[in-house]
């Protein structure tokens, strides 16, 4: 009598990985075959594949929606600040490029609070607190994040507060301080609210820092347009 071979279980596991489709062939095998489940008890290799599918599926699904999501608040933002744009550029005085500032920023933005205040010394400002002088003590609060020139979101100290939102500074419970550093201008730009959740350390600066470009360049052209010196 021949003795019968042995297979072991690491020659199977090969042959079934060289011969995927090995079960097509095969299909009543499946009925009885059985891997262990968690719960103890045995369930056929179809329905481990299913809950495998499934499974993938659901994550698949899950990285979609998340796409979706990203996508959806990119269009948003892109709409936003092709607003903000325009309001800026049908603005043809100071005063008239601070009120559409704040109209499209409370529209648009949601926001409650926003103040531009440009570093230079003007002698006969038209608009009340949109000039610091060089060198006056109201800039000493901001030297951290102008020195960085990278914008900061969260809680501002009631010393940053004051300086830019006057008489609501208690009001503002969270906002984002964007430094404007071009050639021809050196400034700040503020946006507050007054949910302390809306502007957080862990937001992105991407489009703060695309606001205050487009924000800084307009005022240049106005700033420039006026004489103002």
């Amino acid at each position: 009598m021949s003795k019968k071979s042995t297979v072991s279980a690491d020659q199977v596991a090969e042959y079934l990985q060289q011969y995927p489709d090995f079960f097509h062939e095969h299909l009543s095998l499946l009925e009885n075959l059985s891997i262990p489940h968690p719960s103890g008890s045995a369930t056929s290799l179809i329905l481990k594949q299913l809950e495998l599918l499934r499974a993938n599926r659901q994550e698949l699904e899950g990285q979609l929606n998340d796409l979706i999501e990203i996508a959806r608040n990119n269009d948003i933002s892109f709409i936003r600040m092709h607003k903000l744009t325009l309001a800026l550029l049908e603005a043809s005085t100071l005063e008239e490029i601070v009120a559409n500032l704040d109209a499209v920023m409370a529209e648009y933005y949601l926001t409650d609070f926003v103040a531009v205040r440009i570093i230079k010394q003007v002698s006969n400002p038209t608009i009340s607190n949109l000039f610091i002088e060089p060198g006056s003590e109201d800039l000493l609060p901001f030297l951290k994040q102008l020195a960085s020139n990278q914008p900061k979101c969260g809680r501002a100290t009631l010393a940053q507060s004051k300086v830019l939102f006057g008489d609501a500074a208690a009001e503002v419970k969270s906002c984002a301080i964007i430094p404007m550093s071009f050639t021809e201008l050196d400034g700040i730009l503020a946006i507050g609210s007054r949910n302390a959740d809306r502007f957080h350390h862990s937001m992105g600066n991407l489009f703060l820092t695309q606001m205050s470009e487009i924000i800084g360049t307009r005022f240049i052209a106005l700033l420039n347009k006026a004489d103002v010196g």
